[in-house]
Formats: C-alpha cells, sequence, structure tokens
C-alpha cells in the first residue's frame, strides 16, 4: 500500500485539535486526542513529548494570536499597553486554556522569545533586571484574571432584598455604564500597573 502523501500528524493538526479539546472541556487526555485525530495513542508519541509536549504547543498556538510585533512600539509603556489588549483578546477567546498554561512551566521557543523580547524592553526602558520578571508578571496575572472575566456574567454582584449591604449597594449603582464590566475593569487596572510600573522606573 502506498504511503500517504501527506503525514496523517503534524504539530499543527495536533495544536488545532487540541485547541478544540480544551475549549469544550477545559482538559485533554492522550487517548481523547488521539480519537479526535483518528489515530492510536502510541502515533502521538511520535510527533510530541508527552503530555507536556502538547501542552507546549497549545501554548505556542495561543501565542500565534498575539501580536508580538506591538512590542516593537516605543516607548516601553506604549508597547506593553498595546501587547497587553492582544494578549487579553487571544485568551479571552480560550479562557479554558488558562488554568492548563498557568499551572505549567514555559519551555517552548517561540514564547520564550517573546519574553526575550519583554525583557530586553523592559531593560532598555530602564528597569533592572531585577525588576523585570516580577513586573511582567505582575502586568500578565492581571491580563489572564481579566480575560477570564471576561467569560463571566456581566451582573457579577445582586444584592438581594433584605440583605444589608448598604456600601457595596451604593458602589454598585455609581459604576458606569459606559462600558461592559469587565472592559470598564480592565481599563481601570491595566491604567493603574502602567503607572506603578511608570512610578517605580521614574
Amino acid at each position: 500500500m502506498a504511503r500517504p502523501r501527506k503525514p496523517l500528524l503534524d504539530h499543527d493538526r495536533i495544536a488545532a485539535a487540541v485547541l478544540e479539546l480544551v475549549d469544550e472541556d477545559g482538559e485533554f487526555t492522550m487517548p481523547g486526542l488521539a480519537r479526535r485525530l483518528g489515530v492510536q495513542t502510541p502515533s502521538l508519541y511520535h510527533h510530541v513529548d508527552g503530555r507536556a509536549g502538547v501542552i507546549e504547543l497549545l501554548r505556542a498556538k495561543i501565542d500565534e494570536q498575539i501580536d508580538s510585533e506591538l512590542l516593537n512600539l516605543r516607548p516601553w509603556d506604549r508597547a506593553l499597553d498595546a501587547y497587553a489588549r492582544s494578549h487579553r483578546a487571544a485568551f479571552a477567546a480560550h479562557p479554558r486554556l488558562i488554568p492548563l498554561l498557568a499551572t505549567t512551566t514555559v519551555h517552548a521557543p517561540r514564547v520564550v522569545a517573546v519574553y526575550d523580547t519583554i525583557a530586553a524592553l523592559l531593560i532598555e526602558g530602564g528597569f533592572a533586571p531585577e525588576q523585570v520578571m516580577p513586573s511582567y508578571t505582575a502586568l500578565e496575572n492581571f491580563l489572564l484574571g481579566s480575560a477570564l472575566d471576561l467569560a463571566a456574567p456581566e451582573i457579577m454582584w445582586e444584592v438581594d432584598p433584605g440583605v444589608q449591604a448598604p456600601h457595596l449597594s451604593r458602589a454598585l449603582a455609581a459604576q458606569a455604564t459606559s462600558e461592559t464590566r469587565s472592559d470598564q475593569a480592565f481599563e481601570f487596572g491595566l491604567s493603574a500597573l502602567l503607572n506603578a510600573l511608570r512610578a517605580m522606573n521614574d
């Protein structure tokens, strides 16, 4: 029997299939991924280094949806502001990926290269090397939380009749209505974080 001209498996097909599974279920198994791809489980191990390798394919897949060219903007805070918006949008489209990627060590070369660009951006902008990772980790933690918040209900707090919460009720009544709750919180939080970084860098 002639061999197929196009391999049944490659990194792109595996990444696309596992992203579908995680979007649906928030998790994946190697046998489940093999079934989705129509192959036997051992076939996957010819292309990836087990579950950890699949997760790194996922990490690279989501990174493709973030515009890293924005990191070429200057000054550094303009670059981070623009990149943060692209980052949030990419993860907001796949919120179930966040717990999976946030609890595993980053190895994907494509993603390591982006972190290196961010480190260079901040060091060029005057940050000391020891300030770089705490600064960006704090920003990324906020972005991932904000992406999850986009998948949350628009009304997150309700004070039922008979419940005494006068301060919360007053705050809820006073919040702006020109933006969605999540977008309003994102703009407030991103501005606060960037202002804090600017102050630290003065």
